[in-house]
Protein backbone atom coordinates (compact mmCIF):
# COMPACT_ATOMS: atom_id res chain seq x y z
CA UNK A 1 0.00 0.00 0.00
CA UNK A 2 1.58 3.47 -1.39
CA UNK A 3 1.53 6.37 1.05
CA UNK A 4 -1.48 7.64 -0.81
CA UNK A 5 -4.81 7.13 0.99
CA UNK A 6 -6.97 6.45 -1.78
CA UNK A 7 -10.64 7.21 -0.57
CA UNK A 8 -13.24 5.42 -1.83
CA UNK A 9 -16.61 5.69 0.08
CA UNK A 10 -19.89 6.80 0.68
CA UNK A 11 -18.76 10.13 1.67
CA UNK A 12 -16.36 12.91 0.45
CA UNK A 13 -13.69 13.70 2.95
CA UNK A 14 -14.33 17.27 2.92
CA UNK A 15 -17.61 17.69 2.61
CA UNK A 16 -17.36 21.53 1.15
CA UNK A 17 -17.97 22.02 -2.70
CA UNK A 18 -15.21 24.01 -4.30
CA UNK A 19 -15.29 26.33 -7.46
CA UNK A 20 -12.34 25.68 -9.94
CA UNK A 21 -10.91 28.64 -8.76
CA UNK A 22 -11.07 27.49 -5.14
CA UNK A 23 -9.48 24.46 -6.21
CA UNK A 24 -6.42 26.40 -7.99
CA UNK A 25 -6.41 28.02 -4.64
CA UNK A 26 -6.12 24.89 -2.60
CA UNK A 27 -3.46 23.66 -4.44
CA UNK A 28 -1.41 26.67 -4.29
CA UNK A 29 -1.71 26.64 -0.52
CA UNK A 30 -0.71 23.80 -0.03
CA UNK A 31 2.36 23.78 -2.32
CA UNK A 32 3.12 26.84 0.16
CA UNK A 33 1.74 25.62 3.77
CA UNK A 34 2.72 21.75 3.62
CA UNK A 35 4.95 23.31 1.75
CA UNK A 36 5.81 21.25 -1.04
CA UNK A 37 6.87 21.24 -4.65
CA UNK A 38 4.24 21.27 -7.32
CA UNK A 39 6.19 18.48 -8.74
CA UNK A 40 5.93 16.50 -5.66
CA UNK A 41 2.44 16.75 -5.48
CA UNK A 42 1.53 16.39 -8.98
CA UNK A 43 3.80 13.16 -8.45
CA UNK A 44 1.41 12.72 -4.78
CA UNK A 45 -1.59 12.44 -7.43
CA UNK A 46 -0.33 10.27 -9.71
CA UNK A 47 0.20 7.53 -7.26
CA UNK A 48 -3.38 7.44 -6.19
CA UNK A 49 -4.40 7.47 -9.82
CA UNK A 50 -2.43 4.41 -10.84
CA UNK A 51 -3.12 2.72 -7.59
CA UNK A 52 -7.20 3.47 -8.47
CA UNK A 53 -6.63 2.26 -11.81
CA UNK A 54 -4.79 -0.82 -10.83
CA UNK A 55 -7.31 -1.93 -8.90
CA UNK A 56 -9.67 -2.65 -11.57
CA UNK A 57 -7.76 -3.17 -14.80
CA UNK A 58 -4.18 -5.90 -14.93
CA UNK A 59 -0.88 -4.87 -16.54
CA UNK A 60 -2.12 -7.35 -19.16
CA UNK A 61 -4.58 -4.18 -20.13
CA UNK A 62 -2.90 -2.08 -22.92
CA UNK A 63 -2.71 1.44 -21.88
CA UNK A 64 -2.98 4.66 -24.35
CA UNK A 65 -2.36 8.08 -22.95
CA UNK A 66 -4.06 11.18 -23.92
CA UNK A 67 -2.09 14.08 -22.15
CA UNK A 68 -3.00 17.87 -22.48
CA UNK A 69 -0.69 20.65 -21.97
CA UNK A 70 -1.84 21.95 -18.65
CA UNK A 71 -1.18 20.16 -15.43
CA UNK A 72 -4.23 17.22 -15.65
CA UNK A 73 -1.35 16.23 -18.85
CA UNK A 74 1.02 16.49 -16.13
CA UNK A 75 -0.83 14.14 -13.95
CA UNK A 76 -1.72 11.65 -16.93
CA UNK A 77 1.87 11.51 -17.88
CA UNK A 78 3.04 10.89 -14.50
CA UNK A 79 0.63 8.09 -14.39
CA UNK A 80 1.41 6.98 -17.81
CA UNK A 81 5.19 6.25 -16.05
CA UNK A 82 4.26 4.83 -12.91
CA UNK A 83 2.12 2.37 -14.66
CA UNK A 84 4.64 1.26 -16.91
CA UNK A 85 7.37 0.70 -14.23
CA UNK A 86 4.34 -1.75 -12.77
CA UNK A 87 4.60 -3.85 -16.01
CA UNK A 88 1.95 -2.01 -18.37
CA UNK A 89 1.94 -1.40 -22.10
CA UNK A 90 1.69 2.08 -22.33
CA UNK A 91 1.99 4.35 -24.74
CA UNK A 92 1.64 8.44 -24.51
CA UNK A 93 0.15 10.77 -26.83
CA UNK A 94 1.30 14.58 -25.28
CA UNK A 95 -0.53 17.39 -27.05
CA UNK A 96 1.68 20.68 -27.24
CA UNK A 97 -0.10 22.18 -30.44
CA UNK A 98 0.72 25.74 -28.89
CA UNK A 99 4.12 24.62 -28.08
CA UNK A 100 3.58 25.72 -24.27
CA UNK A 101 3.64 23.41 -21.83
CA UNK A 102 3.18 23.83 -17.99
CA UNK A 103 6.17 23.81 -15.81
CA UNK A 104 5.46 20.50 -14.01
CA UNK A 105 4.12 19.12 -17.42
CA UNK A 106 7.13 19.93 -18.92
CA UNK A 107 9.22 18.04 -16.05
CA UNK A 108 7.03 14.91 -16.21
CA UNK A 109 7.53 14.91 -20.25
CA UNK A 110 11.16 14.43 -19.62
CA UNK A 111 10.68 11.74 -16.94
CA UNK A 112 8.43 9.71 -19.48
CA UNK A 113 11.19 10.58 -22.48
CA UNK A 114 14.20 8.95 -19.72
CA UNK A 115 11.68 6.22 -18.78
CA UNK A 116 12.72 2.87 -20.87
CA UNK A 117 9.79 0.88 -19.87
CA UNK A 118 7.28 3.00 -21.87
CA UNK A 119 6.15 1.44 -25.06
CA UNK A 120 5.81 4.85 -26.94
CA UNK A 121 5.68 8.34 -26.95
CA UNK A 122 4.68 11.34 -29.08
CA UNK A 123 4.42 14.83 -28.49
CA UNK A 124 1.79 16.30 -31.15
CA UNK A 125 2.89 19.86 -32.18
CA UNK A 126 0.39 19.53 -36.00
CA UNK A 127 -1.02 16.69 -37.04
CA UNK A 128 -2.23 13.78 -34.91
CA UNK A 129 -2.56 10.38 -36.66
CA UNK A 130 -4.97 8.87 -33.81
CA UNK A 131 -4.21 5.30 -32.25
CA UNK A 132 -6.62 2.12 -32.94
CA UNK A 133 -9.16 2.21 -29.54
CA UNK A 134 -9.92 -1.48 -29.02
CA UNK A 135 -12.40 -2.78 -26.45
CA UNK A 136 -9.76 -4.64 -24.30
CA UNK A 137 -8.02 -1.34 -24.27
CA UNK A 138 -7.33 1.72 -21.88
CA UNK A 139 -8.06 5.18 -22.22
CA UNK A 140 -6.52 7.32 -19.73
CA UNK A 141 -7.86 10.81 -20.44
CA UNK A 142 -5.47 13.77 -19.27
CA UNK A 143 -6.39 16.13 -21.72
CA UNK A 144 -8.15 19.40 -19.06
CA UNK A 145 -9.36 19.12 -15.80
CA UNK A 146 -10.96 21.71 -13.62
CA UNK A 147 -9.54 25.12 -15.17
CA UNK A 148 -11.35 24.69 -18.03
CA UNK A 149 -13.69 27.74 -18.87
CA UNK A 150 -15.43 27.33 -22.22
CA UNK A 151 -16.05 24.33 -24.54
CA UNK A 152 -13.80 22.48 -26.68
CA UNK A 153 -13.33 23.13 -30.12
CA UNK A 154 -11.22 22.20 -32.95
CA UNK A 155 -9.09 18.96 -32.59
CA UNK A 156 -9.67 18.59 -29.12
CA UNK A 157 -13.58 18.22 -29.95
CA UNK A 158 -12.53 15.92 -33.02
CA UNK A 159 -10.40 13.97 -30.52
CA UNK A 160 -12.56 13.48 -27.72
CA UNK A 161 -15.56 12.21 -30.61
CA UNK A 162 -12.94 9.92 -31.46
CA UNK A 163 -12.53 8.31 -28.13
CA UNK A 164 -16.00 7.97 -27.58
CA UNK A 165 -16.35 6.47 -30.93
CA UNK A 166 -14.37 3.65 -29.76
CA UNK A 167 -15.07 0.88 -27.58
CA UNK A 168 -12.07 0.80 -25.35
CA UNK A 169 -12.79 1.62 -21.52
CA UNK A 170 -11.75 5.59 -20.54
CA UNK A 171 -10.51 6.79 -17.41
CA UNK A 172 -10.77 10.85 -16.49
CA UNK A 173 -8.49 12.11 -14.17
CA UNK A 174 -10.23 14.93 -12.11
CA UNK A 175 -12.71 15.76 -14.68
CA UNK A 176 -13.82 14.04 -18.29
CA UNK A 177 -12.27 16.14 -20.21
CA UNK A 178 -14.25 18.91 -21.91
CA UNK A 179 -16.92 18.71 -18.59
CA UNK A 180 -16.57 22.82 -16.76
CA UNK A 181 -16.26 22.24 -12.85
CA UNK A 182 -19.97 23.95 -12.25
CA UNK A 183 -21.83 25.20 -14.93
CA UNK A 184 -22.40 23.66 -18.74
CA UNK A 185 -25.35 25.21 -18.90
CA UNK A 186 -23.81 26.15 -22.48
CA UNK A 187 -21.77 23.45 -23.23
CA UNK A 188 -21.29 21.48 -26.53
CA UNK A 189 -22.16 18.00 -24.98
CA UNK A 190 -21.08 15.89 -27.94
CA UNK A 191 -17.29 17.75 -26.99
CA UNK A 192 -17.21 16.01 -23.63
CA UNK A 193 -15.81 12.61 -22.90
CA UNK A 194 -18.35 10.09 -21.72
CA UNK A 195 -15.96 8.49 -19.14
CA UNK A 196 -16.45 5.26 -17.91
CA UNK A 197 -14.30 5.74 -14.24
CA UNK A 198 -13.67 9.44 -13.37
CA UNK A 199 -11.25 9.70 -10.55
CA UNK A 200 -11.69 13.24 -8.89
CA UNK A 201 -9.03 14.79 -6.44
CA UNK A 202 -9.95 15.26 -3.31
CA UNK A 203 -13.64 16.45 -3.14
CA UNK A 204 -16.42 16.18 -5.47
CA UNK A 205 -16.95 18.98 -8.51
CA UNK A 206 -20.52 20.74 -8.56
CA UNK A 207 -21.34 19.34 -11.84
CA UNK A 208 -20.78 15.52 -10.91
CA UNK A 209 -23.70 16.11 -8.51
CA UNK A 210 -25.92 17.40 -11.25
CA UNK A 211 -27.86 14.81 -13.11
CA UNK A 212 -27.24 15.97 -16.56
CA UNK A 213 -23.63 15.39 -16.69
CA UNK A 214 -23.74 11.52 -15.43
CA UNK A 215 -23.24 10.25 -18.31
CA UNK A 216 -20.22 12.13 -18.80
CA UNK A 217 -18.66 10.86 -15.22
CA UNK A 218 -19.75 7.05 -15.25
CA UNK A 219 -18.31 5.55 -12.19
CA UNK A 220 -17.09 8.02 -9.56
CA UNK A 221 -14.21 7.68 -6.80
CA UNK A 222 -12.75 10.64 -5.23
CA UNK A 223 -9.31 10.20 -4.03
CA UNK A 224 -7.36 11.62 -1.09
CA UNK A 225 -4.59 13.61 -1.73
CA UNK A 226 -3.74 15.54 1.25
CA UNK A 227 -4.48 18.78 0.36
CA UNK A 228 -4.46 21.50 2.82
CA UNK A 229 -6.86 20.53 5.43
CA UNK A 230 -6.28 24.25 6.94
CA UNK A 231 -7.41 26.22 3.67
CA UNK A 232 -10.12 23.36 3.78
CA UNK A 233 -11.46 24.13 7.18
CA UNK A 234 -11.23 28.52 6.54
CA UNK A 235 -12.77 28.68 3.40
CA UNK A 236 -16.37 29.28 3.05
CA UNK A 237 -18.11 27.66 0.05
CA UNK A 238 -21.80 28.14 -1.02
CA UNK A 239 -21.94 24.21 -1.75
CA UNK A 240 -21.67 21.20 0.37
CA UNK A 241 -22.79 17.69 0.59
CA UNK A 242 -24.51 16.51 4.00
CA UNK A 243 -22.46 15.25 6.50
CA UNK A 244 -23.77 12.03 8.54
CA UNK A 245 -22.07 13.30 11.64
CA UNK A 246 -23.98 16.64 11.46
CA UNK A 247 -27.16 14.44 11.26
CA UNK A 248 -26.11 12.45 14.47
CA UNK A 249 -25.14 15.81 16.36
CA UNK A 250 -28.52 17.25 15.80
CA UNK A 251 -30.95 14.19 16.38
CA UNK A 252 -32.95 14.48 19.58
CA UNK A 253 -33.39 12.11 22.01
CA UNK A 254 -37.15 11.58 24.01
CA UNK A 255 -36.66 12.11 27.70
CA UNK A 256 -37.91 9.70 29.55
CA UNK A 257 -41.26 11.16 31.07
CA UNK A 258 -42.29 12.29 27.41
CA UNK A 259 -45.94 12.07 26.42
CA UNK A 260 -47.93 12.79 23.20
CA UNK A 261 -48.47 16.36 24.21
CA UNK A 262 -45.06 17.20 24.83
CA UNK A 263 -44.05 15.47 21.38
CA UNK A 264 -45.83 17.48 18.97
CA UNK A 265 -48.94 18.04 17.06
CA UNK A 266 -48.94 17.81 13.42
CA UNK A 267 -51.59 18.94 10.57
CA UNK A 268 -51.71 17.15 7.47
CA UNK A 269 -53.93 18.25 4.85
CA UNK A 270 -54.03 16.04 1.75
CA UNK A 271 -55.70 13.44 -0.19
CA UNK A 272 -58.84 14.46 -2.82
CA UNK A 273 -61.65 11.92 -3.62
CA UNK A 274 -59.49 8.98 -5.13
CA UNK A 275 -56.12 10.22 -3.54
CA UNK A 276 -56.42 9.09 -0.45
CA UNK A 277 -53.34 7.53 -0.69
CA UNK A 278 -51.25 10.68 -0.77
CA UNK A 279 -52.63 11.36 2.49
CA UNK A 280 -52.03 7.90 3.93
CA UNK A 281 -48.50 7.89 2.99
CA UNK A 282 -47.54 11.49 4.46
CA UNK A 283 -49.73 10.63 7.62
CA UNK A 284 -47.64 7.44 8.25
CA UNK A 285 -44.29 9.29 7.52
CA UNK A 286 -45.10 11.79 10.14
CA UNK A 287 -46.40 9.49 12.93
CA UNK A 288 -42.92 7.27 12.11
CA UNK A 289 -40.91 10.68 12.59
CA UNK A 290 -41.66 10.79 16.18
CA UNK A 291 -44.56 13.22 15.72
CA UNK A 292 -46.73 12.57 19.16
CA UNK A 293 -49.96 13.19 17.27
CA UNK A 294 -51.22 13.56 13.88
CA UNK A 295 -54.11 15.19 12.50
CA UNK A 296 -54.92 14.57 8.44
CA UNK A 297 -57.76 17.14 7.42
CA UNK A 298 -59.32 15.43 4.53
CA UNK A 299 -62.40 14.94 2.34
CA UNK A 300 -65.85 13.27 3.88
CA UNK A 301 -65.17 10.17 1.03
CA UNK A 302 -61.81 9.49 2.66
CA UNK A 303 -63.25 9.03 6.45
CA UNK A 304 -63.53 4.88 6.45
CA UNK A 305 -60.11 4.17 4.23
CA UNK A 306 -57.66 6.76 6.15
CA UNK A 307 -59.54 4.91 9.69
CA UNK A 308 -58.45 1.75 8.53
CA UNK A 309 -54.88 2.39 6.51
CA UNK A 310 -54.05 4.80 9.81
CA UNK A 311 -55.66 4.54 12.71
CA UNK A 312 -52.91 5.95 14.98
CA UNK A 313 -54.19 9.72 13.25
CA UNK A 314 -57.20 12.27 13.80
CA UNK A 315 -59.70 12.04 11.48
CA UNK A 316 -60.60 15.82 10.49
CA UNK A 317 -63.38 15.71 8.02
CA UNK A 318 -63.87 18.52 5.05
CA UNK A 319 -67.01 20.01 4.46
CA UNK A 320 -66.81 18.83 0.97
CA UNK A 321 -67.46 15.20 0.03
CA UNK A 322 -64.38 15.04 -2.50
CA UNK A 323 -61.78 17.70 -2.37
CA UNK A 324 -60.47 20.31 0.38
CA UNK A 325 -62.91 23.59 0.48
CA UNK A 326 -62.02 25.55 3.07
CA UNK A 327 -59.24 26.34 5.69
CA UNK A 328 -58.97 25.32 9.56
CA UNK A 329 -57.56 26.79 11.95
CA UNK A 330 -53.75 25.39 13.43
CA UNK A 331 -53.73 27.09 16.52
CA UNK A 332 -53.44 23.91 18.27
CA UNK A 333 -50.92 22.69 15.70
CA UNK A 334 -47.10 22.47 15.73
CA UNK A 335 -47.17 21.94 12.16
CA UNK A 336 -48.66 21.98 9.24
CA UNK A 337 -48.26 20.01 5.95
CA UNK A 338 -50.39 20.90 2.78
CA UNK A 339 -50.57 19.86 -1.22
CA UNK A 340 -49.92 15.77 -1.50
CA UNK A 341 -53.03 14.55 -3.60
CA UNK A 342 -55.51 17.93 -3.12
CA UNK A 343 -56.19 18.35 -6.45
CA UNK A 344 -56.68 21.25 -8.66
CA UNK A 345 -60.06 22.51 -7.87
CA UNK A 346 -60.80 26.18 -8.14
CA UNK A 347 -61.96 26.40 -4.25
CA UNK A 348 -59.34 23.74 -3.37
CA UNK A 349 -56.50 26.77 -4.74
CA UNK A 350 -58.62 29.53 -2.92
CA UNK A 351 -58.78 27.17 0.38
CA UNK A 352 -54.79 26.65 0.02
CA UNK A 353 -53.85 30.09 -0.36
CA UNK A 354 -56.05 30.99 2.72
CA UNK A 355 -54.70 27.83 4.71
CA UNK A 356 -50.89 29.66 3.99
CA UNK A 357 -51.93 33.24 4.66
CA UNK A 358 -53.57 32.47 8.39
CA UNK A 359 -51.37 29.89 9.57
CA UNK A 360 -48.72 30.74 11.98
CA UNK A 361 -46.57 27.51 12.61
CA UNK A 362 -44.14 26.07 10.29
CA UNK A 363 -45.62 24.76 6.51
CA UNK A 364 -44.46 22.06 3.95
CA UNK A 365 -46.04 22.69 0.84
CA UNK A 366 -45.38 20.07 -1.67
CA UNK A 367 -47.40 18.61 -4.84
CA UNK A 368 -50.27 19.75 -5.94
CA UNK A 369 -49.49 23.18 -3.26
CA UNK A 370 -47.00 23.79 -5.91
CA UNK A 371 -48.72 23.19 -8.85
CA UNK A 372 -51.26 25.63 -7.55
CA UNK A 373 -48.88 28.63 -7.15
CA UNK A 374 -47.48 27.91 -10.26
CA UNK A 375 -51.37 28.02 -11.86
CA UNK A 376 -51.35 31.51 -9.20
CA UNK A 377 -47.73 32.69 -9.97
CA UNK A 378 -48.98 36.15 -8.13
CA UNK A 379 -49.56 34.17 -5.01
CA UNK A 380 -45.92 33.60 -4.33
CA UNK A 381 -45.40 36.81 -2.32
CA UNK A 382 -47.99 36.22 -0.39
CA UNK A 383 -46.38 32.98 1.15
CA UNK A 384 -45.01 33.04 5.02
CA UNK A 385 -41.20 33.72 5.44
CA UNK A 386 -39.57 30.39 6.36
CA UNK A 387 -42.09 28.43 4.32
CA UNK A 388 -40.59 24.50 3.02
CA UNK A 389 -41.16 23.78 -0.43
CA UNK A 390 -40.25 20.39 -1.86
CA UNK A 391 -40.48 20.50 -5.92
CA UNK A 392 -39.73 17.58 -8.45
CA UNK A 393 -37.83 19.46 -11.15
CA UNK A 394 -40.75 19.92 -13.52
CA UNK A 395 -42.79 21.22 -10.44
CA UNK A 396 -39.99 23.69 -10.22
CA UNK A 397 -39.82 24.48 -13.69
CA UNK A 398 -43.34 25.17 -13.15
CA UNK A 399 -43.17 26.85 -10.19
CA UNK A 400 -40.52 29.36 -11.56
CA UNK A 401 -42.58 30.26 -14.39
CA UNK A 402 -40.46 28.33 -17.15
CA UNK A 403 -38.09 25.44 -18.41
CA UNK A 404 -34.55 25.44 -17.47
CA UNK A 405 -31.69 24.95 -19.52
CA UNK A 406 -30.26 21.96 -18.27
CA UNK A 407 -29.82 21.09 -14.05
CA UNK A 408 -27.30 23.51 -13.13
CA UNK A 409 -29.51 26.66 -14.55
CA UNK A 410 -32.77 25.07 -12.82
CA UNK A 411 -30.17 24.70 -9.22
CA UNK A 412 -29.53 28.49 -9.45
CA UNK A 413 -32.92 29.60 -10.28
CA UNK A 414 -34.24 27.53 -6.90
CA UNK A 415 -31.20 29.98 -5.16
CA UNK A 416 -32.70 33.07 -6.26
CA UNK A 417 -36.60 31.84 -5.10
CA UNK A 418 -35.54 30.59 -1.72
CA UNK A 419 -33.35 33.96 -1.12
CA UNK A 420 -36.40 36.30 -2.85
CA UNK A 421 -39.00 33.87 -1.30
CA UNK A 422 -36.65 33.84 2.33
CA UNK A 423 -37.97 30.31 1.81
CA UNK A 424 -36.49 27.00 2.13
CA UNK A 425 -36.54 25.03 -1.51
CA UNK A 426 -35.90 21.20 -1.76
CA UNK A 427 -35.11 20.18 -5.34
CA UNK A 428 -36.09 16.57 -4.85
CA UNK A 429 -34.00 14.44 -7.24
CA UNK A 430 -30.65 11.97 -6.88
CA UNK A 431 -28.40 14.37 -4.85
CA UNK A 432 -31.25 16.31 -3.54
CA UNK A 433 -30.63 20.15 -2.86
CA UNK A 434 -31.71 22.18 0.15
CA UNK A 435 -31.77 26.13 -1.31
CA UNK A 436 -31.26 27.88 1.87
CA UNK A 437 -32.87 31.33 2.21
CA UNK A 438 -28.65 32.74 2.82
CA UNK A 439 -28.07 31.61 -0.53
CA UNK A 440 -26.07 28.41 0.61
CA UNK A 441 -26.91 24.89 -0.81
CA UNK A 442 -26.26 21.53 0.59
CA UNK A 443 -26.58 18.58 -1.40
CA UNK A 444 -28.00 15.20 0.57
CA UNK A 445 -25.74 11.95 -0.25
CA UNK A 446 -28.53 9.37 0.76
CA UNK A 447 -31.00 7.85 -1.43
CA UNK A 448 -31.03 5.61 -4.23
CA UNK A 449 -33.00 5.46 -7.93
CA UNK A 450 -35.75 2.52 -6.45
CA UNK A 451 -37.11 5.64 -4.86
CA UNK A 452 -38.11 7.68 -8.20
CA UNK A 453 -41.98 5.62 -7.39
CA UNK A 454 -45.33 7.29 -6.99
CA UNK A 455 -45.78 8.68 -3.33
CA UNK A 456 -41.58 9.01 -2.43
CA UNK A 457 -42.32 12.91 -2.26
CA UNK A 458 -45.54 12.44 0.41
CA UNK A 459 -43.31 10.18 2.35
CA UNK A 460 -40.32 12.92 2.27
CA UNK A 461 -43.41 15.74 3.27
CA UNK A 462 -44.91 13.46 6.24
CA UNK A 463 -41.27 13.12 7.68
CA UNK A 464 -40.09 16.86 7.28
CA UNK A 465 -43.54 17.97 8.73
CA UNK A 466 -43.26 15.14 11.92
CA UNK A 467 -39.82 16.78 12.81
CA UNK A 468 -40.77 20.04 12.61
CA UNK A 469 -43.81 19.01 14.96
CA UNK A 470 -41.31 17.59 16.96
CA UNK A 471 -39.25 20.81 17.41
CA UNK A 472 -36.60 20.69 15.27
CA UNK A 473 -35.91 24.02 13.28
CA UNK A 474 -36.63 24.47 9.87
CA UNK A 475 -33.34 23.89 8.30
CA UNK A 476 -32.82 20.86 11.18
CA UNK A 477 -35.78 18.96 9.46
CA UNK A 478 -35.00 19.96 5.86
CA UNK A 479 -31.72 18.02 6.46
CA UNK A 480 -32.85 15.66 8.54
CA UNK A 481 -35.55 14.85 6.80
CA UNK A 482 -33.81 14.39 3.50
CA UNK A 483 -31.27 12.39 4.69
CA UNK A 484 -33.50 9.99 6.71
CA UNK A 485 -35.90 9.65 4.05
CA UNK A 486 -32.97 8.60 1.70
CA UNK A 487 -31.50 6.46 4.29
CA UNK A 488 -34.65 4.40 4.67
CA UNK A 489 -34.40 4.23 0.68
CA UNK A 490 -30.80 2.37 0.69
CA UNK A 491 -32.43 0.21 3.76
CA UNK A 492 -35.39 -0.93 1.69
CA UNK A 493 -33.56 -1.35 -1.26
CA UNK A 494 -31.37 -3.99 -0.32
CA UNK A 495 -34.38 -6.00 0.77
CA UNK A 496 -36.63 -5.21 -2.44
CA UNK A 497 -34.22 -4.35 -5.13
CA UNK A 498 -34.50 -1.29 -7.21
CA UNK A 499 -37.48 -2.70 -9.37
CA UNK A 500 -39.65 -3.15 -5.93
CA UNK A 501 -39.13 -0.74 -3.91
CA UNK A 502 -42.17 1.52 -3.52
CA UNK A 503 -42.94 4.59 -1.09
CA UNK A 504 -44.37 2.49 1.48
CA UNK A 505 -41.30 0.15 1.95
CA UNK A 506 -39.46 3.88 2.83
CA UNK A 507 -41.54 4.24 5.23
CA UNK A 508 -41.27 1.05 6.86
CA UNK A 509 -37.71 1.05 6.93
CA UNK A 510 -37.35 4.67 8.69
CA UNK A 511 -36.92 2.88 12.09
CA UNK A 512 -34.07 1.07 10.77
CA UNK A 513 -33.11 4.44 9.62
CA UNK A 514 -33.48 6.49 12.67
CA UNK A 515 -31.77 3.13 14.73
CA UNK A 516 -28.56 3.68 12.59
CA UNK A 517 -28.29 7.17 13.48
CA UNK A 518 -29.05 6.81 17.08
CA UNK A 519 -26.23 4.27 17.10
Amino acid sequence: MDDCLVLISYFCKDMKIFTSAQIHELDKYTMEHEPIRGIDLMERAAKAIAHAISEKWTSQTPVVVFAGPGNNGGDALAVARLLAEQGYRVSVYLFNVQNKLSEDCATNKQRIIDCKRISGFKEITVNFDPPTLDADMLVIDGLFGSGLNKPLAGGFASLVKYINQSSAHVVSIDLPSGLMAEDNTYNIRANIIRADLTLTLQQKKLCMLLADNQQYIGELKVLDIRLSADYIQKTEASFSILEENYIRSILRHRDDFAHKGTMGNALIIAGSYGMSGASILASRACMRSGAGKVTVHTPKKNYTIMQVAVPEAVMQMDHEETYFSEAVETEDFDALAIGPGIGHHENTAIAMIAQLRRTQCPIVADADALNILANHRAWMQQLPKDIILTPHPKEFDRLSGGTSNGCYERLIKARELAERLQAYIILKGHYSALCLPDGNIIFNPTGNSGMATAGSGDVLTGIITGLLARGYTHKEACLLGMYLHGLAGDLAVKVTGKESLVAGDIIRFLPQAFLRLDD
